[in-house]
């Protein structure tokens, strides 16, 4: 698995090797430093006046010593953060184009909380584990165990109490990292939980407030970040162990060899010098093990994003690319040929046995009740979703054998959501079409009637906020008609995009779309008089087409399509 992520670091290398190699000159100079120490204590502090050059001397070399330090330390750094933020820039560049190819039916089954999490968080997590494997994993480890090696050289007797230390600090670490490693993994699933709360409740503030659910709102928030709170004071309650449980540890080795070292001072096997440099490599050995600790922590956090990092990664489109077939005009705009479908997860079809055959040209409409399937219906054509039974042809093609691309380069699909990107008219415009003109702009505008307010405004440069929030929701819905008219499609497919327009506003805007030459329409509405003027109209119900032909006949043999209308007012009927 680490070496899928190699190719994101390959261009760091270099970065990553000097680093490391700089670090390990750090910690060379580190462990040196408490023997240079001990032999200016011993040579030069203990013969009074004479040994003061010596002092000087091993002053000046220590000086030197700690700068060389300093600048591989700051070398490292540099080089840990260029490495990890160029890795974690890659990794997330990558990450979101993978997302850009998974068809819905991938995206519905992480979510679209978890995905933005594991694009920020997760990646995040990854990017910092690459920095402090470049910066600590090298000098932390060297720093324990040449301290270990040093004081045995120094001597065998206090270091195996040296050694002995280091092995119970190790297995302290390891005890409360083995405990505390579920509990990571659980943590990064509850923050996805907060951050669908969090996004469901900004997306949809003011049906919240509409509603007077803020209180709920914020309870149901309240418990998802308590949750979160108590799986992270578990993992608190168990770290907290960590330092007591070192330090006493390290202090007994301490008395142990202070008593022990005192012993042969007197006796004349042991010098003062060594008993100082014997201490700091003992409190070099502790803080090395607590980085190691604060590196399995944050490695065991890593991990764990790595994996679900990896699971989006690992999931392939079920939309393939499709083959290289060229539409043909001559034949039907679509065909469904005894098409049935259902989302992933669920068994029950959302679609069943739909069989509708549509010319070059023409409009129909689709009417039923909310959940007959719809919009589920026009999803299939630009192959959002992939008919689980039967086919779908386009143009005399099953959609399979189009690029994808060039498929739904023939779309112009308006969905219910009137989606704008902030940025200006224009280059809201320009999704529809990146060449078009500013002449072909207005007029996508004006057979949308969005010309007058959009003129009204700034023009095409008139900016556009985060969901095009500063448009009402009659102008959000035309200027996303505007959009797909931009890019001259072969079938335009409108599903419920004119729910927020007025009678007399939709009647125009169905009307200036109607004198468009060889285009295809389909209308999705839940308005009767939207489309009672269509060429022919499908009426859904569970899933299945009940009625088909134009308004008066339904009207009379559609009792589903004689109930909506007679729901509606008189002038719709």
């Amino acid at each position: 698995m680490l070496k899928s992520y190699y190719p994101y670091l390959k261009k760091y290398k270099w970065s990553c090797i000097f680093g490391a190699v700089s670090k390990w000159i750090e910690a060379v100079l580190e462990l040196l430093v408490p023997l240079v120490m001990a032999n200016v204590i011993d040579e030069g502090v203990a013969r009074g006046q004479a040994g003061i050059g010596y002092v000087l001397w091993g002053g000046a070399l220590m000086l030197v010593m700690g700068a060389v330090g300093f600048g591989c330390a700051v070398f490292c750094q540099r080089s840990a953060s260029i490495a990890s933020q160029g890795f974690g820039t890659n990794v997330r560049n990558a990450l979101f184009a993978h997302i850009n190819t998974l068809s819905y039916r991938e995206i519905d089954k992480i979510g679209s909380a978890s995905l933005v999490t594991r694009v920020a968080n997760d990646v995040n997590q990854m990017q910092s584990a690459v920095a402090m494997f470049i910066r600590l994993v090298v000098r932390a480890p060297f720093i324990a165990a040449g301290s270990v090696i040093l004081c045995l050289i120094l001597d065998w007797q206090i270091g195996l109490i040296v050694f002995g230390a280091t092995v119970l600090v190790a297995l302290v670490l390891l005890v409360i990292m083995k405990k505390s490693v579920p509990y990571y993994s659980r943590n990064q699933k509850k923050l996805d939980r907060l951050a669908q709360i969090t996004n469901e409740n900004l997306e949809g503030a003011r049906v919240v407030r509409a509603f007077s659910k803020r209180e709920k709102e914020r309870a149901r928030f309240d418990g998802a970040a308590e949750d979160m709170l108590g799986n992270s004071l578990v993992i608190g309650k168990i770290t907290a162990w960590l330092n007591p449980l070192t330090y006493a540890i390290v202090n007994f080795a301490v008395a142990g060899i202070l008593l022990l070292s005192g012993y042969k001072v007197n006796t004349g096997g042991f010098s003062s010098g060594e008993v100082i440099a014997v201490i700091n490599y003992m409190m070099q050995i502790l803080n090395a093990m607590i980085v190691i600790s604060n590196l399995v922590s944050l490695f065991t956090k890593a991990h764990a994003s790595m994996l679900r990092v990896d699971e989006v990664f690992g999931l392939r489109p079920s939309v393939d690319e499709g083959g290289e077939a060229e539409p043909d005009y001559s034949a039907p705009a679509f065909e469904f040929c005894g098409v049935s479908f259902s989302y992933a997860g669920n068994e029950r079809y959302s679609l069943s046995d739909i069989d509708l055959c549509v010319q070059r040209g023409k409009t129909v409409g689709i009417i039923g009740g909310t959940g007959s399937g719809k919009s589920t219906l026009v999803n299939l054509l630009p192959r959002l979703y992939d008919a689980t039974v039967g086919e779908v042809k386009v143009f005399g093609h099953n959609v399979k054998e189009y690029p994808v691309r060039s498929l739904r380069f023939l779309f112009g699909v308006v969905p219910q959501n009137a989606t704008l990107f902030s940025g200006t008219v224009r280059s809201n415009l320009f999704w529809g079409n990146d060449k078009a003109t500013d002449e072909e702009f207005e007029r996508a505008l004006e057979t949308a009637c969005a010309r007058d307010f959009v003129f009204e405004k700034g023009g095409l440069d008139e900016p556009v906020s985060e969901g095009g929030k500063n448009f009402s929701g009659g102008q959000r819905q035309r200027l996303t008609i505007a959009r797909a008219l931009a890019a001259k499609p072969e079938i335009l497919i409108l599903d419920d995009s004119c729910s927020a327009l007025d009678f007399a506003t939709d009647a125009k805007v169905r009307e200036n779309i109607a004198r468009l030459k060889n285009v295809t329409t389909v209308i999705i509405s839940q308005r009767a008089s939207s489309i009672r003027s269509a060429d022919e109209i499908f009426v859904l119900e569970d899933g299945k087409i009940v009625g088909r032909g134009k308004h008066e006949e339904l009207y009379a043999s559609c009792g589903v399509y004689r109930e909506i209308c007679d729901s509606q007012t008189r002038a719709e009927v």
